[in-house]
């Protein structure tokens, strides 16, 4: 027998931290028994079980199933202090043998059956709860107090956010002076008597760099942009190893503070590298039924200087075999330049061709821009450039050549916690282009906006409803004399599943169609994601838009249907078939085949 009457170590507190989550049906391998009426008490056991979970892995090798056996005991124990139980009774009986008894040379060759029972004796509450000194503004768990039920978690959190708050106005190196915790087990309590040391109040110390190979220790030390000499941060040290991770040339960066501190108040950092290899690409496609085949390609130099220069040349091929309109080409060259005024900006150089073939029109582009992007947080960043664009349209058989300067400006807040299949958060994009026409091209501003939010709910966001807004104007130009590519439509994968790419665009006031996108738009989508496996997801949904030239009358349309989603790891498989249920651009089912969920 396996008997647990301890006075608790920092260890012991620790091991309380261990448990994973995990489901709870097992084979009859194990029989997982608990002396309890506390059904979320039961539960927990059996998540944090090692021999449940090999149970579940189909585990069939006796030495595999044997350290899981043995595993089991500091499972049990780590979970019931996590719960506030100090005196638990644990049995882990291998084909009738008490597991923590059988030497290691004597391991079992087979295995029929492990028998584990729990009695997790009662529940301790705390006779004392104290922690100190504490740095002003610190936050304490609320049960970490005298009365309240002393889980080992509670302790652990106290010091961490204790740690935390000292940290946080500049005493690096505060941590635990000294640490009394007992259990009284005939009282069934447990006093805790924690005493944190601050340490003294340091300043960023000078930058050391280790591991690079191709990268310029100057450069680093720019795009790292730590403040040598201020007061110690620990969220300015993580903004530093955010910026250094975010120039894409590193797979490891760490950041690590010294043990010693230089006197007379510094603290030392070393960046601890690891590159990359320099060169990287990749390839995507999509497919729907009307729009064809989309094929997309990119290669990138992610060093290109020794300064974490980024070179990309990507090329996409639109619409190959769609039912309306023609093949679309495009090629776009971009060099990204990190930490260029400010650690945290990006300056940008991009020039790009491309031809459209389009139902209302065919034009021939090309563009040359110069941009400066910023963070100004992890969430939220913007970008300011200039740009010269120049289109020689076909429009009806009627050649026009349309040539502007713009400059456009755009904001982007990001809170979602995955890109590819949030289930939390939201994102807002939005940019407005005023532009210069040139000859006889038109003078205006465009703006557009795109906001989506995500709302995840069940067990583990199970079920997570996603909503997306998009919308834009053109205001101030003559349409026939704005860029097409710059005028709106909608119908297709991007805004209305179910219709026809591009199919609505402006009508005038009979509802006719006049050939050319609309000055204004706005799109709608509302989905329901399921989670049928941890694989597989279903989908439902309903998109609609409409398009209005110069605030007249507009047209709508809408399209609904479903979708299947096929987690790969790095983002879901996408199977989307629609079929319109408003408006008169389209009919029949279409089906929609790509990466990443729709928005």
């Amino acid at each position: 027998m396996a008997r647990y009457l301890v006075t608790l170590s920092a260890t012991a507190l620790t091991a309380a931290l261990l448990s994973a989550a995990l489901p709870t049906q097992a084979q009859d391998l194990v029989d997982f028994r608990v002396s309890s009426t506390d059904e979320d008490l039961t539960e927990t056991l059996k998540d944090s079980s090692a021999l449940l979970e090999a149970a579940r892995e189909k585990t069939q090798e006796p030495g595999d199933l044997f350290a899981a056996a043995l595993s089991e005991y500091g499972r049990m124990v780590g979970a019931l202090y996590a719960q506030g139980h100090y005196s638990p009774v644990v049995h882990v009986l291998v084909d009738g043998r008490e597991a923590a008894s059988i030497p290691a040379l004597d391991a079992p060759a087979q295995i029929r059956q492990v028998i584990v029972t729990v009695d997790p004796g009662p529940t301790f509450l705390f006779s004392r709860a104290a922690i100190g000194p504490l740095a002003t503004g610190t936050e304490l768990p609320e049960g970490f107090a005298t009365g309240q039920v002393a889980q080992s978690d509670l302790v652990v959190e106290s010091v961490t956010a204790a740690t935390k708050a000292w940290r946080d106005l500049g005493h690096a190196k505060a941590g635990v002076a000294a640490q009394k915790i007992v259990a009284n087990h005939p009282a069934q309590t447990l006093a805790a008597d924690i005493a944190m040391d601050p340490g003294p109040r340091l300043r960023f110390g000078p930058l050391s760099v280790e591991g690079i190979q191709r990268m310029k220790e100057r450069r680093v030390r720019k795009i790292a942009g730590l403040p040598e000499g201020e007061v110690f941060s620990p969220e300015e040290l993580d903004r530093a190893a955010d910026r250094l991770r975010r120039t894409g040339v590193f797979s490891s960066v760490s950041m690590i503070e010294s043990e010693t501190i230089q006197s007379p108040d510094l603290l030392p950092i070393t960046a601890m590298l690891v590159e990359q290899k320099p060169r990287h690409y990749s390839l995507g496609a999509e497919l729907s039924s009307l729009e064809g085949a989309k094929l997309t390609g990119e290669w990138t130099h992610r060093n290109l200087l020794g300064g974490a220069e980024r070179l990309t040349f990507s090329g996409e091929i639109l619409n190959i075999g769609a039912a309306t309109g023609g093949t679309d080409y495009g090629l776009e060259v971009t060099l990204d330049r990190p930490a260029t005024f400010t650690p945290d900006t990006t300056l940008g150089l991009k020039f790009g061709i491309g031809r459209l073939n389009e139902e209302d029109f065919t034009a021939d582009l090309a563009v040359a821009g110069v941009s400066l992007s910023h963070y100004f947080s992890p969430k939220l960043s913007g970008s300011l450039g200039i740009e010269y664009e120049y289109g020689k349209f076909d429009i009806s058989g009627t050649e026009i050549t349309l040539k502007h300067l713009a400059l456009p400006i755009g904001l982007t807040w990001d809170s979602r916690d995955e890109p590819l299949d949030a289930t939390k958060g939201f994102y807002v994009d939005g940019e407005i282009k005023p532009f210069k026409g040139f000859g006889v091209t038109a003078s205006g501003l465009r703006a557009v906006v795109d906001a989506r939010a995500y709302r995840g709910f069940g067990e583990d966001a199970r079920f997570v409803v996603a909503g997306r807004v998009q919308a834009g104007a053109i205001f101030g130009a003559d349409p026939l004399t704005t860029p097409q590519d710059d005028l709106f439509y909608t119908g297709g994968g991007g805004s209305v599943r179910g219709q026809p790419y591009q199919s609505l665009g402006a009508t005038d006031a009979s509802g006719a169609a006049l050939g050319m996108g609309g000055t204004e738009f706005m799109a709608g989508s509302l989905e329901l994601r399921a989670k049928i496996t941890q694989k597989i997801g279903l989908v439902g949904f309903v998109d609609a838009g409409q398009v209005s030239m110069d605030g007249g009358g507009s047209d709508w349309h809408a399209g609904a249907g479903l979708g299947a989603r096929y987690d790969t790891g790095f983002g879901p498989i996408r199977l989307d078939v629609a079929t319109p249920v408003g408006g008169d651009t389209g009919d029949g089912v279409q089906f929609y085949i790509g990466i990443g969920q729709a928005f």
